[in-house]
């Protein structure tokens, strides 16, 4: 299986070349595609050392048409962490970056979600109509799961 995993500026991205690493250690081919906020928390060198290829967080570096080859590419695109942000951003039709301009190219039957923030910010009305509209669509969510949090609380919110 082909599988693009997309990060967002959450402290859970710190979790994401782990994620990647046992994704191609299943077999699977693995890209990456982050923001320019979740590479605040993970390297780009160590992206691209687990999977084994070029990050995608420019959407011109290749002429602006990455996000359809990589659409075209992909069988999945996972993302983990999945931010209030992206979240929103998918929901509402936004595509003003990399992994969001890609997100509105895939067929929400082939994302996969995994959402990370904290508790107050899952539980906000707007959040969860947000994921509600997704699943509607087809999108795929996993998690979040309850836990201790970054901020030092405890709650759900962690990405699973």
């Amino acid at each position: 299986m082909r599988v693009v995993v997309g990060l967002t500026g959450g402290i859970a991205a710190y979790k994401a070349p782990e994620l990647v690493r046992t994704l191609v250690r299943a077999g699977h081919e693995v890209r990456c595609a982050a923001t320019g906020h979740a590479l605040q928390f993970v390297g780009r060198a160590a992206l691209e050392t687990v999977s084994g290829h070029r990050l995608y967080d420019d959407l011109f570096a290749s002429g602006g048409t990455e996000h359809i080859s990589l659409r075209d590419w992909a069988d999945w695109l996972v993302v983990a962490p999945a931010t209030a942000n992206i979240i929103g951003k998918l929901a509402s039709g936004v595509a003003d970056d990399a992994l969001s301009t890609l997100l509105l190219a895939m067929p929400p039957e082939r994302v996969l979600m995994a959402p990370a923030m904290n508790s107050h910010m899952w539980q906000h009305p707007a959040v969860r109509r947000n994921v509600a509209r997704l699943k509607e669509w087809g999108v795929q969510t996993v998690g979040p799961d309850e836990g201790a949090l970054a901020c030092g609380t405890s709650g759900i919110g962690r990405m699973a």
